[in-house]
């Protein structure tokens, strides 16, 4: 990215996320929520929304307020707003899950907690969502990559639509018929909108470009590439047409989700090709671990887009186990993997960019040490799919010995995360030169400082 502007809040998104994602799987190593409670029991809400709010949607809107105006060639419009955004999705957050809390009855919190951090989480996402829709509308007609992020943009609207209508139903401030059908019927649908097109279409979307540059790959527009993005707008439509199939109790919804998942899969399979290709049109010889500890995640994804095809698995409490495989292995993998890269690669840009070409600097390789991230990542994916065989099982104590494991490789990465932000792997000779400018761990730097 030669040029490259740094996103001032990005690295505090991740921070922020990093710790949303140890806070859940320290949940679950506890026993908290699904497999010792019920799938829809009030403490599987709270680690479903820690894990998908806290963890992958902050991860996800840091990583594209870096990397959109990357796709577009174009600087970030309203950048200024991504503090208070990243503010009211951590309290949203917050009161969210203090209202889930209270529905489960263990704290004596009003249940208005849950609209209330529903509301937040609604202006949160609605900000960093305009951001995002105003740069991309700069930029028409746009490229192929930012189409797949205007794709998930409407699902994240769509999502949090349904989610706070959610809240209102739950918390007992709406007795409307309609909402309370949507609520029963129409979960699939919220995650569907949430996992499969904000967050999933979005990656797949950012990765295109990011792979091509990080292998130094031909950024060329397949026509499978455009078949996915294709194929993932016309699930996300289908998705959203069984909305108010369900709000009026009319026939078809099942019909339509059904197609949804079939198209998944199909798009699932085309988006592997596309990456395959990528990967053998690659100019550097040795890919870097990033993309090496990806593929796990890509396996993942396409595993659990076929087995959720299967009626008797999407019917029976088996649906959990894909859904653990989905997030954790796949989403949670290729977010662990690109971010190991990421991370060195803003830090590299924050601390030598200004010196570039006046002294000597370090490679972007030279800030990580990818001998030991190796095996932590091996030993994540195999707690990984420990874990979801146990959900299979259902050998609840296996489930949470496979987390605690998972839990250990994940806090090892995070220590590499923060080696890099500190520069502690950098040899001593390159680590300072004159004018480097070193940078905080998660906060931006002050303008004087710039």
């Amino acid at each position: 990215m030669p040029g490259a502007t740094l996103s001032r809040w990005t690295m505090s998104y991740f921070a922020a996320a990093c710790l949303m994602l140890v806070a859940g799987q320290g949940l679950m190593v506890a026993g908290y929520g699904y497999p010792d409670a019920a799938v829809g029991a009030p403490e599987t809400l709270v680690v479903v929304h820690v894990i998908a709010i806290g963890w992958l949607s902050l991860l996800m809107a840091g990583a594209l307020l870096q990397f959109v105006p990357v796709l577009i060639a174009r600087p970030l419009v309203g950048g200024r707003f991504a503090a208070p955004a990243l503010v009211l999705l951590v309290g949203g957050l917050a009161f969210l899950a203090g209202g889930f809390v209270a529905l489960s009855g263990a704290l004596d919190l009003p249940l208005l907690l849950l609209p209330l951090g529903g509301s937040l989480l609604f202006g949160g996402f609605g900000l960093v969502a305009g951001i995002l829709a105003v740069t991309l509308c700069a930029a028409r007609p746009l490229p192929l990559p930012a189409r797949f992020v205007a794709t998930g943009l409407v699902s994240l609207v769509g999502a949090i639509l349904l989610g706070a209508s959610f809240t209102l139903v739950l918390s007992g401030s709406s007795e409307n018929t309609l909402l309370a059908r949507l609520v029963a019927d129409g979960v699939e649908l919220h995650a569907v909108l949430g996992l499969g097109g904000w967050l999933s279409i979005t990656a797949a979307g950012v990765s295109y470009r990011l792979l091509a540059m990080f292998l130094l790959s031909p950024e060329a527009e397949r026509r499978t590439s455009r078949a996915v993005w294709w194929l993932a707008s016309v699930v996300i439509g289908l998705a959203v047409a069984c909305v108010p199939l369900v709000l009026f109790a009319l026939a078809g919804a099942d019909l339509l989700f059904a197609a949804a998942l079939l198209l998944t899969l199909v798009a699932a399979l085309l988006y592997g090709g596309d990456v395959l290709d990528i990967y053998h049109a690659r100019k550097r010889r040795q890919a870097e671990l990033n993309i090496r500890a990806a593929f796990p995640a890509f396996v993942a994804l396409a595993v659990a887009a076929a087995l959720v095809n299967v009626p008797a698995i999407r019917t029976g409490e088996a649906v959990m186990a894909l859904s653990y495989l989905f997030v954790f292995g796949w989403l949670t993998g290729l977010g662990l993997a690109q971010l190991y890269k990421i991370v060195a690669f803003l830090t590299w840009l924050e601390a030598y960019g200004p010196v570039l070409g006046r002294a000597p600097v370090p490679r972007v390789q030279d800030l990580v040490d990818e001998t030991r991230a190796r095996i932590v990542f091996w030993i994540y994916y195999g707690a990984v799919a420990a874990a979801t065989l146990a959900l299979f099982a259902g050998t609840p104590v296996l489930f949470r010995g496979a987390v605690c494991l998972q839990l250990a490789a994940t806090l090892a990465l995070m220590r590499e995360f923060i080696r890099a932000r500190r520069l502690s792997v950098v040899p001593l000779a390159l680590r300072a030169p004159p004018g480097m400018i070193r940078p905080h761990l998660f906060l931006p730097l002050s303008a004087s400082r710039r």
